[in-house]
């Protein structure tokens, strides 16, 4: 693994480490105590209470726990609903090829945030209906790319031997379109992941997102907005927590990318045959 990968790795595990302990050790992010009214820093609190007496601590790791997890959910599903409509539209063709292109044509001309910015505001601060339109905002990039590889990939001379020698297409999906597409589609998730954290961010912050008291980064620095001058804190620790999660995912796809265009030492130690082989 590059420098860049084990980096990343690192200060991924280490915001999901301070998500997912967090609870054990500070309180409940919605417990407020107004004669702690911007309480600075101290032992049992190292960030402080907020402008309602809360665990800024506490907040923040719900915050990022909240958006990882929406984030990732979303990426899972528009990875597996653009990559299973990818390889039916290779697969197929003529007419349901059609159909599925115009589809995501459609969706492709409308800005990512537009829509869903559209269903945002029919979700009210509901976890389902962004979750949903988060996802539909991405499927059609792992779609446009599955399908465009896939049909090179289907009439290569290793999926015809394969065919001739009568393995079915499970077989053909695992033992040739998945590995070469593997490295790409996991690049595009971790972008799609970072996406998705800032875009949840961006609704959060104009007030069309998660809504309060629920904890949310762009919601918590929207909060902070009118107490920068009293307690700059406030903004800055959701702003280098997001900064954070985002500089982990972009170290993942440099050190993905860069392994991926290094050539394997074995590589030419590869049989020819070998994608004929069982």
């Amino acid at each position: 693994m590059s420098s860049s990968f084990k980096a990343g790795l690192l200060l991924l595990l280490l915001m999901v480490l301070f998500a997912l302990l967090s609870p054990l050790v500070w309180a409940d992010p919605a417990a407020q105590d107004l004669s702690r009214f911007l309480a600075g820093p101290s032992w049992q609190e190292p960030l402080g209470q907020d402008q309602m007496g809360r665990s800024l601590m506490a907040r923040l790791a719900s915050a990022t726990r909240l958006s990882l997890t929406l984030g990732l959910l979303c990426v899972l599903t528009a990875a597996l609903l653009g990559c299973l409509l990818g390889w039916l539209s290779a697969w197929r063709g003529g007419w349901l090829d059609g159909l599925l292109r115009s589809l995501a044509d459609g969706v492709l001309a409308l800005p990512s945030l537009l829509l869903v910015l559209l269903f945002s505001a029919m979700a009210q601060g509901g976890f389902a209906i962004l979750y949903f339109g988060l996802a539909m905002a991405q499927w059609v990039e792992y779609y446009r790319v599955v399908r465009a590889r896939s049909r090179t990939l289907l009439v290569s001379p290793q999926v015809e031997a394969s065919r001739l020698l009568g393995f079915g297409n499970g077989y053909v999906i695992r033992r040739h379109l998945w590995p070469e597409l593997a490295p790409q589609l996991l690049t595009m998730m971790a972008f799609g992941l970072a996406g998705a954290i800032l875009t949840l961010s961006t609704l959060g912050f104009v007030g069309v997102g998660i809504q309060p008291p629920t904890p949310e980064l762009g919601l918590m620095m929207t909060e902070a907005l009118p107490h920068y001058q009293e307690a700059p804190r406030l903004l800055l620790a959701p702003i280098a927590v997001m900064g954070l999660m985002l500089l982990a995912l972009v170290l993942l796809t440099q050190g993905a990318k860069r392994q991926e265009s290094e050539p394997s030492p074995l590589g030419s130690m590869q049989p020819v045959n070998a994608g004929v082989q069982s």
